[in-house]
């Protein structure tokens, strides 16, 4: 009998993306949350068949065949269950051992281990139940009984041996007791000591409902802070994250938010952030990361203020980046964490850090700010070389195009000095070459757009010059009110004239008359009419469709932008009953407006 054991086939589900794999077999298209194509299993010319990245599950509504990655693979390449893993962990780079007529011991060890587990943490929660102390310390951290439930918490007695005796009690051997990574031998005798002692306990649960393993926190200053349960056979820090269990089960995942301590996931839970995740002890993994990458369609996060959080947040951001993972950044006052800032402000202005997040350059960008004093000479060659080998990892030329104008802006080092710099000193940009044409007379005004929706603008602009086809579909979809760029403002009015007239655009006279217009910005023309788009025909309408849903997303985040801005404002003043209920109006339309943008998103 071929046997694959349990942790094989789970580190499979963990890593399979669902819609990159089906992508493999299925052509689809992106749909609301979900991506549709044509059902691989029967015969149809109108998409039924659904993938849903966040349940990873995939159904047809025409034939009815539906399950989880694993189940498609056997459906679609006639294996058997094992030969589905084998497919699938050769697929993901996954090393696989299939063992022949394995017994069960190792699976009985794990099943052990989960069951002392549990009872450990039964233990912890009738403790805190029990003592003052602990309950005090968790009520001047505002956590509600409630939340304490939810998340287990529970308390480790100032003893040496309660938790020891207690599972002995259950009829479990030391062999087994150890194996949890509960208690420890003593040096100098045959017994053993509880590793845990006078701390307030956090169960590590995952996703299918286990206790894995334990955190547990000082409630002084004794050191250290935390202690966490070693690696087991069924624990491995790298490969877990704090708070996911709850984020799989109440979490819509259109954010997820990675921030440092157990405090901090549990303090922004019990204010309605149910999609906050900490590791576990140890630096962000690459495992971690891609399991962020499957939570949510946007992620951020959110250490500490400190120099520490600092350097962990650029580590995070590094290992992010290795599983094609582009995080925002949430920018605290200093000093102050996650639990902190919530306590001290409350949702509201929590949410305002959101509208305030950093892109991952941005954030770098601000902490070389702060590193090099860019207002003498040494300083600013240092600050321009460090960003330009961050400009020069940018996949994106119209981003990097984008941040080169930026610095320099603020550095007043010429654009073609710090190209150079990112691409080597050969390096000559490619000049417009219309003919009598005097580009040179056109202003250069920085963009204030922020770099994908200013993209997504230019984009579309020329996809509308390039065919009336698109120019109509896009029309159909998008105003001239929701452009922001004023120089494809002025051109989608041009359109509008042309294609009256014509059915093809002459870009040189488009040009001329776009030349007409005074202080416009350089840069955005040399975009739209330099650099000519190449898009597959097969992928257009749903390259536009993103496109537009950039521009539209934006739109909705300005308008976010301005009722926080009001929200703000009346917060500040002594109101009186038409401004208070105004207030609640608000907050009322603010939360409206988020669900819009989740669920367009």
């Amino acid at each position: 009998m071929t046997y694959i054991n349990d942790e094989i086939i789970e580190n499979v589900r963990e890593n399979s993306d669902i819609v990159s794999l089906i992508s493999d077999y299925v052509h689809l298209k992106k749909s609301g949350s979900n991506y549709v194509g044509l059902c691989p299993f029967h015969n149809e010319k109108t998409p039924s068949f659904t993938v849903s990245s966040t349940k990873q599950i995939f159904h047809c509504f025409g034939c009815g065949e539906g399950g989880d990655i694993i189940k498609f693979i056997m459906k679609k390449e006639n294996v058997d269950f094992p030969d589905a893993i084998k497919l699938l962990a050769d697929k993901l780079g996954i090393e696989i051992n299939m063992e022949i007529n394995k017994d069960s011991s190792h699976k009985d060890e794990k099943g052990k281990v989960y069951e002392i587990n549990r009872e450990a943490a039964r233990y912890f929660l009738n403790n805190l139940d029990h003592n003052n102390a602990p309950l005090a310390y968790l009520g001047n951290r505002s956590i509600s009984k409630k939340v304490r439930r939810q998340f287990g918490l529970g308390f480790a007695i100032n003893s040496w041996d309660s938790l020891y005796n207690y599972l002995k009690s259950k009829n479990y051997s030391d062999v087994e007791i150890e194996q949890a990574g509960l208690v420890g031998k003593k040096e100098k005798s045959n017994g053993f000591y509880d590793k845990f002692r006078n701390r307030i306990m956090f169960p590590i649960i995952d996703t299918r409902s286990r206790v894995i393993g334990f955190g547990g926190r000082v409630m002084d200053q004794k050191m250290p802070k935390y202690l966490n349960s070693p690696d087991t056979i069924v624990y491995n820090k790298g490969n877990h994250l704090y708070g996911l269990n709850l984020v799989s089960k109440y979490s819509n995942r259109k954010r997820i938010l990675l921030v440092e301590g157990y405090m901090d996931v549990i303090s922004l839970f019990d204010s309605g952030i149910n999609y906050a995740v900490a590791s576990l002890g140890t630096a962000l993994t690459e495992r971690q990361s891609k399991i962020i990458k499957r939570y949510g369609d946007e992620v951020y996060v959110c250490y500490d203020s400190d120099n520490a959080g600092i350097k962990a947040t650029l580590r995070a951001i590094d290992i992010m980046s290795k599983v094609d993972l582009n995080p925002k950044i949430l920018i605290l006052p200093d000093g102050m964490d996650p639990d902190d800032y919530m306590k001290r402000n409350g949702p509201i202005e929590f949410e305002k850090l959101f509208v305030n997040a950093y892109s991952y350059i941005d954030f770098k960008v601000h902490i070389l700010k702060r590193e090099y004093k860019i207002d003498t000479l040494e300083g600013k060659i240092k600050f321009t070389r460090e960003v330009a080998n961050i400009i020069k990892n940018i996949k994106s030329p119209i981003e990097q195009d984008i941040y080169i104008d930026k610095i320099s802006q603020e550095t007043k080092i010429t654009k073609d000095a710090i190209e150079k710099e990112i691409r080597g000193n050969n390096y000559n940009k490619k000049s417009f070459n219309y003919k009598n044409i005097a580009i040179s007379e056109i202003k250069p005004v920085k963009s204030a757009l922020p770099p994908a929706h200013y993209k997504a603008e230019i984009e579309l602009i020329k996809l509308m010059i390039k065919e009336k086809d698109y120019y109509y579909y896009i029309i159909e979809r998008l105003s001239i009110d929701d452009f922001n760029s004023k120089e494809c403002i002025n051109i989608f009015k041009q359109l509008n004239t042309f294609y009256d007239n014509c059915e093809i655009i002459d870009e040189k006279v488009l040009f001329d008359k776009i030349l007409e217009i005074p202080n416009l910005n350089k840069n955005t023309i040399d975009l739209i009419f330099i650099n000519s788009s190449k898009y597959k025909a097969g992928d257009i309408e749903k390259i536009i469709d993103d496109l537009i849903k950039t521009v539209s997303t934006n739109n909705l985040l300005k308008k976010r932008n301005a009722m926080l801005t009001e929200i703000e404002e009346l917060e500040k003043k002594s109101r009186n009953a038409i401004e208070d209920e105004k207030f609640k109006q608000l907050c009322l339309d603010l939360m409206a407006l988020n669900s819009k943008i989740n669920l367009d998103n």
